[in-house]
């Protein structure tokens, strides 16, 4: 184990496919308007979560909601992440902004997502 640490859950994206009709359910869940709102992401800012709405799934083809655990160094997470029997389903990329963001699954095939802010 490196001892790179994660700063926990902070960010679940979802796949939908009416992102408008998704935006009216989950406004309405979270109480709040959707802090960024364009027409490939739709994004809420709660209780220090960050719940994303994905139309289609975007680029990634996500098929169920991801959780992204935020950690420091990306990079060495992936490397441990690796090391211990994960597989990487798509590296490390800018995502906008110097966040970078990457999934990996594990040996039974969950996604998990890793996110860096810089």
């Amino acid at each position: 184990m490196t001892g790179s640490s994660t700063q926990g859950i902070k960010t679940v994206l979802h796949p939908v496919s009416d992102l408008a009709a998704a935006k009216e359910v989950y406004t309405a869940l979270l109480g709040v308007p959707p802090q960024a709102d364009e027409p490939y992401y739709v994004g809420f800012d709660v209780a220090g979560q960050h719940i994303g709405l994905v139309p289609g799934g975007g680029g990634q083809g996500m098929t169920s909601p991801v959780a992204y655990w935020h950690v420091p160094d990306i990079e060495a997470k992936l490397a441990e992440l690796t090391a211990a029997g994960a597989t990487v389903k798509e590296p490390a990329r800018d995502v906008g902004g110097g966040r970078l963001v990457a999934t990996v699954t594990d040996p039974d095939g969950n996604v998990l997502g890793l996110l860096q802010d810089r």
